[in-house]
């Protein structure tokens, strides 16, 4: 009898709008516990997003790259893939034949709508388990609301986003 190999495939979907470094230590942490972990970022029809979606899938694959090769490094093996979705999560999560959905929490207020949406993705497919990962203490209050908020205003955003993400929310910030 031959033994079937079961690949755990989990979904993070985020706006990221922008990737800060709270999602990365989400991405980092969840790529050591799956073996293949799709960053998705959505359309989210309900926002006003500074970047573009593909600005936005753009600026995430380049923050994959240094986790990609600090894991090489450290000995994990999950393949972490980045795309974009304008989808019902859970219509992607069934193509991309995924089995989890990873979510951050940052704070109790953040378990309310997320407890929300895991009853609704559950009524829609219960075979989807979503799993939380607690935000580090040191990422527990970066939204990405707060980082445009304080970019736009003119403070400085460095301990909450890379560099590279935060010269292209000046640059798009002084567009304007």
């Amino acid at each position: 009898m031959a033994l079937e190999v079961v690949v755990r495939i989990a979904v993070y979907p985020g706006t990221f709008d922008p990737i800060t470094n709270g999602h990365i230590d989400i991405i980092r942490r969840a790529s050591k516990v799956v073996d293949k972990l799709i960053v998705a970022a959505a359309e989210n029809i309900g926002k006003s997003p500074m970047f573009s979606l593909d600005e936005r899938r753009d600026m995430v694959n380049q923050e994959i790259g240094v986790i990609k090769a600090d894991n090489e490094v450290r000995g994990y093996h999950s393949e972490i893939e980045v795309t974009s979705f304008s989808s019902l999560l859970m219509h992607f999560v069934d193509e991309h034949k995924a089995q989890f959905v990873i979510r951050g929490l940052r704070a109790v207020s953040d378990f309310e709508y997320e407890f929300q949406m895991v009853g609704m993705n559950a009524r829609l497919n219960p075979d989807v388990e979503t799993l939380f990962l607690m935000s580090s203490e040191r990422h527990q209050f970066i939204s990405s609301r707060l980082v445009k908020e304080i970019a736009i205003l003119g403070g400085k955003i460095d301990d909450f986003v890379s560099s590279r993400v935060k010269n292209r929310m000046m640059t798009n910030i002084n567009k304007k």
